[in-house]
């Protein structure tokens, strides 16, 4: 299944190109939906993210079944270190699963806008991950990165406020579900 290009959205492919990194793995390709939560700005914050296999026919639904989730609870921080953290993580998690492609659809279009370079990075807080984020995209072939209503993102943002509610009721701070090495994709 070809992915449509994003009209506006710039190079599918990082600034900088392809990159041939040996940590690509073996052709799997992901829709990541990624949300960042604070309750209060700053205050209690989390990560989560939803990694869909792209090959699946559905894959770019709102609510398409996830290979991968993760929900963590990050302390006090605020929204937008909550959005950046929930996208590096995600990225982390897709090169541990193998990706060569990478198809980040996020709610945050501070952070679509700034991976692409048509917005400066500007907080100090944010430089680290957004620097982060930019080295973890270098080890795909091919990404993009495409701004979406708050609505098509519910699955992460459910992941976020069960990340906060856990935490705060004295559960894990990280869930994160893998999928069975035994299934085949």
């Amino acid at each position: 299944m070809d992915l449509p290009e994003d009209a506006g959205s710039g190079p599918r492919t990082g600034a900088d190109g392809p990159s041939t990194s040996a940590a690509v793995g073996g052709g799997l390709r992901l829709i990541i939906r990624t949300d960042g939560a604070a309750r209060s700005n700053p205050g209690p914050a989390s990560a989560g993210a939803v990694l869909i296999d792209a090959a699946r026919p559905n894959a770019r639904a709102p609510l398409a079944a996830p290979l991968a989730t993760i929900s963590d609870y990050l302390g006090i921080q605020t929204n937008n270190v909550a959005e950046y953290t929930a996208t590096v993580r995600a990225l982390g998690l897709a090169a541990e699963l193998g990706a060569s492609e990478v198809h980040l659809m996020l709610d945050s279009k501070l952070i679509v806008e700034q991976v692409h370079g048509r917005w400066r990075v500007k907080d100090a807080k944010l430089k680290p991950l957004h620097a982060e984020v930019q080295a973890r995209l270098k080890g795909f072939r091919r990404w993009s990165a495409v701004h979406v209503p708050r609505a098509q993102n519910s699955a992460a943002d459910a992941l976020c406020n069960a990340a906060i509610d856990r935490a705060l009721a004295g559960g894990p701070a990280s869930v994160v579900v893998r999928p069975d090495p035994e299934i085949e994709r």
